[in-house]
């Protein structure tokens, strides 16, 4: 028998990540595509952590008529919400998808990320932040804690099989604690 030769080592290919939005979509990601304003961006994104440039991409995108306090918080607290939605859902999975949906209100923006609900928990409840979250000793629940106090608003809707946690901002920050003094 015919030794066979080893498959050669493929190289690594690595490809933009703009690339794997549709083209119709790509203004989502570009803050500079001379888009006039929008009322409601929504974006479904895969269940990889490699996607999280994109996320963070498209919510700086959606607070970009904001000045950078603002879009920093709005695109810290969304990449929040993204990242519970890897971890904490269904959404984590191979070929778990959710979706990030901005509304511009005129007093602030509303995101809301839907998931594919929880991998462990079928009993619908409410969330809630932990009440020790913001200790920097807290082994968990810094996240939701960290949403609690920085968006003017916060909830969701209490359905474990298809969560919809929305936080809202205002744009004058009021109802956060991002400037306040400790």
């Amino acid at each position: 028998m015919p030794a066979i030769a080893p498959m050669p080592v493929l190289p690594e290919v690595t490809v933009p990540l703009s690339e794997l939005v549709p083209r119709r979509c790509r203004h989502y990601f570009n803050p500079h595509s001379g888009r006039g304003a929008y009322r409601v961006r929504c974006y479904d994104f895969g269940s990889s952590v490699q996607f999280m440039p994109l996320v963070r991409a498209f919510l700086d995108t959606c607070a970009d008529h904001r000045d950078t306090d603002y879009r920093y918080l709005f695109t810290l607290l969304g990449s929040e919400l993204a990242n519970n939605a890897l971890c904490h859902s269904r959404s984590g999975e191979p070929f778990g998808t959710y979706t990030l949906r901005c509304v511009r209100r005129r007093d602030g923006l509303q995101l809301t990320c839907h998931d594919q609900g929880s991998k462990a928990i079928s009993t619908d409840f409410p969330l809630t932040a932990a009440p020790d979250g913001l200790n920097p000793d807290a082994e968990s629940g810094r996240g939701l804690a960290m949403v609690d106090a920085l968006a003017t608003d916060w909830g969701d809707n209490g359905v474990a099989d298809f969560r919809q946690v929305w936080f809202f901002l205002a744009y004058d920050l009021a109802g956060s604690r991002w400037n306040s003094q400790p």
